[in-house]
This record gives C-alpha cells, structure tokens and sequence, in this order.
C-alpha cells in the first residue's frame, strides 16, 4: 500500500475508499461484500460500510490487493490534434486518452498545450498542486523546442532577454532562447530551445510573431525540474514517480 502524507490513520467507508479508485459503485461493492469477495487483512468483510484505514489496512477485491491514494499524478505526452480540455462537443480531449483506471480519479489538465502542440502535459486530481504550479506568482518555468521559420540569430535571443511585446500590447517577462541548429533549403528553418516563465495564450507563437517568424512545430519537454519522459510514447501517459512530484514541489 502506498501511503499519503498526512494521511495515516483516517478511516473511512470501505465502499467510499473502492469506489474511489475505481471498483465499482457503491451499491456493486454492496453485492460484491455480500458475495466475500472483499477482504480486509484477510478477513472477509461482508458490510461494506464499514470503517478501514486505507493507508495501513490491506484490502483485496476478488484476490486484487487494492493501491489507495486520494490523488492521481499523471504525465501525458501529448499528440497533436487533441485538445487540452475535460471535455468539448467536436473534438477528442486528453482525458479521452485515458485509461479507465486513471480516468476514474476524474483528472484535469495542469493549463494547456495548444490543440497542435506536443509534449509534456501534466493531469492531477490535486487542485492544489495544480494552484501552485499554474500561479502567476510562481513564475514556474516551461521549457519548448521549437521549428521556426525564418534564420533566429542573436537579436532574437537578445529580445526574448528583454521581454518582447505582443500583439495586444503585453511585454512578457525575460525568457531564455538558445538556438539549436538551423536547416537550410529554400528557406531557413531555425531549431530553438525557448524557457518562458509564464503562460499566456499562445505565447511561445505569439513572441515569435513580435520578431516575425513562425512557429511551425512545438514541444513541450519540461515545467518546473521535471522533464518529459523520453521514453513515454505520443498519446500516452503514467503516473509520475515520488520522486517526480518532488521535482514539482510536491509533498506526498
């Protein structure tokens, strides 16, 4: 069982604790006691309204060992063409992509990538970790690689360091660009590395157009100390580890 901080010692309803995490309703898990199916430390336990310690007690459901926690902590590595939403009437959301087993925690994405845009998204339960990650006070910094077309040269990287002004008057705070490579054919395509500390509405686009270029492709590939796993395929995700939240500022 893994254990919560601060957790230890609350019980509460079994029925609650497996509905939680995915068992069943609770008028299924009613049925399924009846049927002792569950156990509780290896006791049969028929009235799943009883009172459990889903952190020290050990629950099984049909021989399963149950693995509580009250929140779910996920990184996607997003496709393109979804959109970084919880639901929407035309197009596929992220949560669409999820597994039932994560989907049942009822996760929400931690901002927004673009509906083009790849790389790492994080989804959690915990509105409070997604509060301190998102803040504005926080300034917790996302790092993107991009394709832009046109030649990024030094000005650029010297105006990004300023701060460049958008299209509707905002000048974004200091941002880091380092330039990768450059391919060069009928027109230059430039290979960047953008760490912005802020997130407005198509911003890595929108500082490129300040300096007239275009973004042609985008990736998020870390927010705050946590880098996307490189070895996560497009259009999956898993839970993050303890030490990943640790990365985040997280303490569970």
């Amino acid at each position: 069982m893994t254990k919560s901080k601060g957790s230890e010692g609350k019980k509460q309803r079994l029925d609650k604790i497996l509905s939680h995490v995915g068992y069943g309703s609770r008028s299924e898990l009613r049925k399924q006691a009846k049927q002792g199916l569950i156990t509780v430390n290896g006791v049969v336990q028929k009235d799943s309204g009883a009172h459990v310690d889903p952190y020290n007690d050990t629950i099984e459901v049909a021989g399963e060992t149950v693995l509580y926690r009250e929140h779910i902590y996920l990184m996607m590595n997003k496709p393109p063409g979804v959109l970084s939403a919880t639901e929407d009437k035309r197009d596929r959301t992220v949560l669409d992509l999820l597994e039932e087993r994560y989907a049942v925690f009822e996760p929400f994405p931690v901002g927004r990538l673009d509906k083009d845009t790849v790389g790492l998204l994080l989804l959690t339960s915990d509105g409070q970790l997604a509060h301190e990650l998102l803040s504005p006070r926080k300034h917790v910094p996302k790092t993107y690689e991009a394709l832009v077309e046109g030649e990024v040269g030094p000005d650029d990287v010297a105006a990004f360091a300023e701060g460049v002004r958008l299209d509707d008057g905002y000048v974004t705070l200091p941002a880091q660009l380092t330039v990768l490579g450059r391919e060069r054919g009928r027109q230059v395509i430039s290979q960047i590395s953008l760490t912005i500390t802020e997130g407005k509405f198509h911003q890595v686009k929108r500082m490129f157009q300040a300096v007239g270029k275009k973004v042609i492709f985008l990736k998020r590939v870390s927010m705050g100390n946590l880098p996307l796993d490189a070895n996560l395929p497009e259009g999956a995700c898993r839970e993050l580890t303890s030490e990943e939240l640790k990365l985040l500022g997280a303490e569970i």
